[in-house]
């Protein structure tokens, strides 16, 4: 197991992040996605701990609370210490019947942060993240109210998800010019066969310096290797009962192809590849696995053993290649003269004498 900083911060985290939306069960969506009980749980937290995974995320919108409140417990129960730990949660999503009791305002990132610290029993949490954007509160006060958090010792460093690059970028400015807490990390759907992030996104992280957390990296179970061109899988598979998160099914399919000749090759399965793939993406700070059964967690904690040759890189990155798009290809054609001019320099400069 390998560990990357968090961000530009001084903290490691574990290349593989344990996800729980698989905890609790409750409600129309989660109990799709699974429906597990405080001592599945803890076999699963337990055998991450024990792989030298470091890294937990939930959401206080997973199951109602539930998925906190199970987490919580079995840190306590496993007897974790404290420190041996990063502990990321989320706020955002609908907690209540209020219409104030959603989004990313200081009324609920405030009332947020308080039943997310008692549901997981713990006094701060290490990552807090804002779970979506809201276009109903000003940036301004979203980053004022986290600053609080972390100027309290509520919170220790905070991250968001699914934001587009321009907002992640304006976040930044408004931080830098205000001196509140910066956004440290980006939450993100990203796998072989959705590299739309790599468009503005992964350019963005690369020059701001926020670590990417990838969720879904099988697309729902799509790139598992379970399922066949035409067909969803079998009843109670996840695909089956909940198509999540939309993808282009004959992109995936055609990835799913070639992976599935590298695993054969290597002896390991369709989704170690899958997995073993965003590992090797640079940009990528941790990937989060969710799993039902400890051996859906064993098999996605080998995938950090696989090493991809340049050769099955290629291969993946031909098969997956996004279409170019505008300004991309501008971009693209007007640079590479000077992109060729650096490579041919000294350490980034001409040389115009002898001196």
């Amino acid at each position: 197991m390998r560990y990357n900083q968090l961000g530009r911060t001084g903290v490691f985290v574990s290349e593989l992040c344990l996800g729980t939306m698989t905890f609790g069960g409750t409600g129309e969506i989660w109990q799709h996605i699974g429906d597990l009980q405080q001592s599945d749980a803890e076999k699963l937290i337990g055998r991450a701990i024990d792989a030298g995974i470091n890294f937990i995320d939930t959401a206080d919108v997973y199951s109602s609370g539930i998925s906190e409140q199970i987490t919580g417990q079995a840190l306590k129960n496993l007897k974790i210490p404290r420190d041996n730990v990063v502990v990321a949660t989320k706020v955002f999503g609908q907690m209540g019947a209020s219409g104030n009791a959603r989004g990313a305002s200081r009324y609920h990132i405030m009332d947020g942060i308080k039943a997310s610290l008692q549901r997981l029993q713990l006094d701060h949490v290490d990552l807090y993240q804002i779970h979506g954007f809201d276009p109903a509160t000003p940036i301004e006060e979203t980053l004022r109210a986290l600053d609080t958090l972390v100027q309290h010792g509520h919170v220790r460093y905070i991250g968001v998800s699914n934001w587009a690059a321009w907002q992640i970028v304006k976040a930044l400015g408004i931080s830098e010019r205000l001196g509140l807490a910066r956004f440290d990390t980006l939450q993100a759907y990203y796998t072989i066969a959705g590299r739309d992030l790599e468009r503005e996104l992964v350019p963005m992280l690369k020059s701001e310096g926020l670590g990417l957390m990838v969720w879904s990296p099988l697309a729902g179970g799509l790139l598992s290797g379970k399922y066949q061109r035409g067909q969803k899988g079998e009843a109670g598979n996840r695909r089956a009962t909940f198509d999540f998160p939309p993808v282009n099914q004959e992109r995936a399919f055609d990835c799913v192809d070639v992976m599935r000749t590298i695993a054969e090759a290597k002896g390991v399965s369709v989704a170690q590849i899958a997995l073993a793939w965003l590992l090797h993406q640079r940009a990528v700070m941790s990937v989060i696995v969710g799993a039902k059964r400890v051996e859906q967690l064993d098999d996605n904690i080998a995938a950090t053993k696989v090493e991809l040759s340049e050769d099955d890189l290629a291969k993946l990155d031909k098969v997956s290649q996004l279409p170019s798009e505008y300004p991309g290809w501008m971009l693209e054609r007007q640079g590479e003269p000077r992109r060729k001019q650096i490579k041919e320099t000294r350490f980034g400069f001409q040389e115009v004498g002898n001196a």
